[in-house]
Formats: structure tokens, C-alpha cells, sequence
């Protein structure tokens, strides 16, 4: 009897990636005849068989959806989970958790793993990788076969689906702007490559309000962090970075970043560079997590809503699911979270 395999063990036995496995079998024209032949006769002679989401979604209804989320100790993660969990557990539904670790292939592994029969839909937000890849053929074949997807936070725009989303922009641009207010007049900005939706929208944010208030942004004043790097086991590294940036540019009086990790991290490096918090410098962060709250000083910050955000994930979810009315052509929703600025000790 021939073993079962699945698409990474094809991958890996061919020495190529999953997205090459899947559109190769899918006889897509990005790959090449001979790659797509090599593909096709390794399934073919292990009896590979795609996942059943038609299949499923026809004979049975399982009663639980899928999350995909990119991390596990992240506190906003967390707070989606809990969301999703209260709203489906009060319609009915259980949730099963899969974990990407920003990763394309265990993100891909991940649903065809859950949509093998195991789940009616899903609701996820997206690994770097995958956006640094704009690989989203597991999206669309995943929907092309009937079974929703609910993405949240880290959206794309190219999938037709239901989203639902942090106004990142006005967030970060509302956070800039309290700065500024506060006499702040060189604010630099912590953050991420610009692959990363969230990181992005939240840069364009402080472009924003420096633009209305004519402050002319400085390239120097921006440090944009290569988070390939596991910062939350290499929190040296982050640091030094950090703390570089301070040293080249010593009349920074203002921080804005993108997430807790980062502010938390400025923070430390501003007081062992011997500078007080917030008469020195002052620190607004993006996600307010228990850190946030709990840190020396406590750290002004954007909050994201993540509850919320989950509930209405999961109410969106859910709703088509149940209300599955053919029609020409599919309606689908944006939710919009706003966010609130909580000011603590970190800011004047």
C-alpha cells in the first residue's frame, strides 16, 4: 500500500516550495511544463488527493470554525481568540486554533490540514511571509471550493472576502498628532518593512500628521525594523538598533511605534541612555496589552479593539454560513474598528 503524503512532503522531495506543488497540480501557467510533469507523476504515483472542503460542505456541517492567526504569545491575538470564541460558542459553533508562526507554508499546511473536513470556515490573519510572498492561491482555492474566509487585521485587498480591520492610519495619525500637541518636535518613528500591511498604514499615519502640522519628516528619524529576526527572543538586538537610533539623532523628544514590542523596547534604551520619561522623550505605542498597562512608567497607546474585532470576525463568519443564498455575485463586507488613544505616564 502506498503511504499517504501530503503537499509539504512533496515539496520536500522535490526540493520545492508548497506554492509550486499546489500550482503545479492546479496546471497553472506560472510553472514550467517540466516542474508541473515532475509534480503531477509524484502525486500521481503516491495517490496524492487534495483536500475535500466541496466534499464536506456537501455531506456534512461540522459546527466549529478555524483561526489562522501568525502568533500565540502575542497579547492582541489572544484578545481576537477570546472574541471569535464568546460570539461562536453563544451561536452554537466551536473554534479550533491553528498557529502560521508567520510562516507561508504552515500557513498552507494549516487550512488544507482544517479544511479537510474538520471545519465550516475560517477566520485568519496573515503571516509576514505571506505577505512579503503575495502568494494567495490558498485563499482563493480555499473559497473557490465554498468555504468562507473572515480576514482580520492583516487583510489584502486582492481577496474578495469579509474583512475586518483596525483604522490604522487614523490611529497612528491621532498618536503623532497628541505628540506634536505635546510640544514634541522631533518625533521619530519605530517600524516595520513596508511588506507589513499594519506597519505600513501605521507609517503613512505619521507621514500624515507631520504633513499637517508642516513638519518636514527626516529620513534619519525613521527606523524601519527587518522583523525576519525573532526580536521577542532577540530583544538585544532590537536594542541596539534602538539605541542607535537615539545616538545618531540626540534631539529626538518624541517616539511613536508601531507596536508594544517596539515602544516597550524605546522605553528601556531611553533610560538607560539616562533620559526621563516623559519630560525627555516621550513614548506612544500601538496595541495596548497587558504590558502596556503595567509597565514603569505605564505606556500611552493605541488600543486596537481586539475583542471587538473578534466578535465581529466571527458574527460575519458565521452569518454566511448560515444565510447561504445563491446569488450572481457575492456581496462582502468591510468592518472598520476604531481606535482609541489611552493616555498613561509615558506622555505629558
Amino acid at each position: 500500500m502506498k503511504r499517504k503524503i501530503t503537499l509539504k512532503q512533496i515539496a520536500r522531495e522535490l526540493d520545492v516550495s508548497i506554492s509550486t506543488v499546489s500550482k503545479a497540480l492546479r496546471n497553472s501557467a506560472e510553472i514550467s511544463d517540466d516542474t508541473k510533469q515532475k509534480v503531477q507523476a509524484f502525486a500521481k504515483l503516491y495517490n496524492y488527493r487534495p483536500n475535500n472542503i466541496a466534499l464536506s460542505l456537501k455531506n456534512r456541517k461540522t459546527n466549529t470554525i478555524g483561526i489562522i492567526i501568525p502568533e500565540i504569545v502575542h497579547h492582541f491575538f489572544s484578545k481576537v481568540i477570546r472574541g471569535v470564541e464568546l460570539v461562536a460558542n453563544n451561536r452554537g459553533y466551536n473554534v479550533i486554533v491553528g498557529l502560521s508562526n508567520e510562516s507561508f507554508s504552515k500557513e498552507v499546511i494549516n487550512m488544507e490540514m482544517l479544511a479537510n473536513g474538520s471545519i465550516d470556515g475560517f477566520i485568519l490573519s496573515i503571516s509576514k511571509e505571506t505577505q512579503q510572498l503575495q502568494d494567495y492561491h490558498h485563499f482563493n482555492e480555499t473559497m473557490s471550493q465554498g468555504m468562507p474566509i473572515v480576514m482580520f487585521d492583516r487583510v489584502v485587498s486582492d481577496i474578495n472576502c469579509d474583512k475586518v480591520i483596525v483604522d490604522d492610519l487614523n490611529g497612528a495619525r491621532n498618536a503623532v498628532e497628541k505628540l506634536i500637541k505635546n510640544k514634541c518636535q522631533s518625533i521619530a518613528l519605530i517600524t516595520t518593512k513596508d511588506y507589513v500591511s499594519v506597519g505600513k498604514l501605521r507609517t503613512q499615519g505619521y507621514l500624515d500628521a507631520l504633513e499637517k502640522h508642516q513638519i518636514q519628516p527626516k529620513a534619519e528619524l525613521i527606523l524601519k525594523i527587518d522583523d525576519t529576526l525573532d526580536y521577542e527572543t532577540h530583544l538585544e538586538a532590537l536594542e541596539k538598533e534602538i539605541e542607535q537610533l537615539f545616538k545618531s539623532n540626540k534631539n529626538i523628544d518624541g517616539i511613536f511605534a508601531v507596536n508594544e514590542l517596539y515602544a516597550l523596547s524605546a522605553m528601556k534604551v531611553a533610560r538607560k541612555l539616562g533620559l526621563d520619561i516623559p519630560n525627555d522623550i516621550q513614548v506612544i505605542g500601538f496595541t495596548d496589552g497587558v504590558l502596556s498597562k503595567h509597565s514603569t512608567p505605564s505606556l500611552t497607546t493605541v488600543s486596537q479593539h481586539a475583542q471587538q474585532m473578534g466578535e465581529k470576525a466571527a458574527d460575519l463568519l458565521i452569518n454566511k454560513l448560515e444565510n447561504k443564498i445563491e446569488t450572481e455575485e457575492e456581496e462582502f463586507q468591510t468592518i472598520v474598528i476604531e481606535t482609541e488613544l489611552i493616555e498613561r505616564e509615558s506622555t505629558k
